[in-house]
């Protein structure tokens, strides 16, 4: 009997099933094709001692040879015969046909999920090293790159192209990589974080953030969950204002400026509005848009459509057309008036957002 018997790379050497370990301790031989295999510094230890042959390896060109060396020295033992795979080594179809013994594949150690972003790092290691272009790279100079392949993601679930979505989420997992890369040169002190800090950040705040999942409290409803989430985001702001010294928290604490305007806007009004800051439809001096004048773009169509609204009424999608259609007239408008919508969506967010910052000032105030 021949068992062949299957690593992971990614796991530990020596951590491998009950059944492995009783395969190797029944065999009379364990041959390997190459005497820096990784698990037989634990088989020595275990008192093993493994075998290794010449020309034997995995891979197309040269299975028939290897199924031939272990098809022999299984005729020739007097016992099983264990055949340690390279790692990673998914059991070559062409090498265990080839084998004219019975023969088992037996898999050691198992993969836990995951585990293959062990191999994202090692390739990113070696890239900061290796390639000139990524060596010289900044937190600065990927930036662009970061927003470029996080639209390029949002536009494959837009047109529901599932393949490209599992391409363009390693291009999002690549950027952060990237970052924690570069964190990681940095001398210690100097804001060094490496790619496990990352990754221990991220767990630490959803379990943070699930208390109902990793804690005691109850809910019913994904609204309880949301209203937990946000408390939680408060006292967590409150918690790095007293830590910095910053003075008193904001609930616009943490929105990124640098995002394009309209989501800006749409961010902040989310933030203020569930803080209790009043609607924007009910701030006085934001006028309403002025009649549209004639010229390339306009639309004389009138807009009716609801939309989502306040109470978190979802739109159908003759009312979300509608929106993007008035949207797209406010843009013609703004061209016709020499207005940059980009620029002027920015800074009149930046204005609510003082707003906001006035109107929690005064509550502070009055409390």
């Amino acid at each position: 009997m021949l068992t062949v018997l299957l690593t992971s790379p990614r796991v530990a050497p020596g951590l491998l099933t009950w059944q492995a370990w009783s395969a190797l301790r029944s065999a009379s031989r364990v041959l390997t094709g190459s005497a820096e295999h990784p698990q037989l510094p634990a088989l020595h230890a275990a008192g093993m001692v493994a075998e290794v042959v010449d020309n034997a390896a995995s891979g197309a060109s040269i299975a028939g040879s290897v199924a031939e060396l272990l098809s022999a020295a299984v005729a020739a033992s007097d016992g099983p015969v264990v055949w340690l795979a390279p790692p990673g080594d998914d059991g070559d179809p062409a090498l265990v046909s080839g084998v004219t013994v019975p023969v088992q594949v037996l898999h050691g150690s198992h993969d836990l999920p995951g585990a293959h972003l062990l191999d994202a790092v090692v390739v990113m290691d070696r890239l900061r090293v290796s390639c000139p272009w990524d060596a010289r790279q900044t937190h600065e100079s990927l930036v662009p790159y970061l927003l470029e392949e996080a639209y390029e993601t949002a536009d494959t679930v837009e047109n529901g192209d599932l393949a490209a979505l599992r391409e363009e989420l390693g291009d999002v997992l690549l950027q952060v990589l990237f970052h924690a890369r570069v964190a990681a040169e940095r001398p210690a002190g100097e804001g060094r974080f490496t790619v496990d800090d990352v990754a221990d950040a991220l767990a630490a705040k959803l379990i943070r953030r699930h208390p109902h999942v990793f804690g005691s409290v109850s809910v019913s409803s994904a609204e309880d969950v949301s209203a937990n989430w946000e408390e939680i985001k408060k006292a967590e702001r409150s918690e790095r204002s007293a830590a910095t010294g910053a003075g008193a928290s904001s609930v616009l604490d943490g929105v990124p400026f640098g995002q394009p305007a309209l989501s800006l806007a749409a961010q902040l009004q989310r933030r203020a509005e569930r803080a209790g800051f009043p609607a924007l439809s009910a701030l006085p001096s934001f006028p309403s848009l002025p009649a549209m004048p004639d010229g390339p773009g306009a639309d004389d169509s009138s807009v009716t459509g609801d939309g989502s609204g306040a109470d978190g009424s979802v739109a159908d999608a003759s009312a979300e057309q509608d929106f993007g259609d008035e949207l797209m007239r406010v843009v013609a408008w703004a061209r016709n008036a020499g207005i940059d919508p980009e620029m002027n969506l920015r800074r009149a967010a930046k204005r609510y957002a003082e707003r906001v910052r006035d109107w929690e000032r005064s509550r502070r105030g009055s409390a």
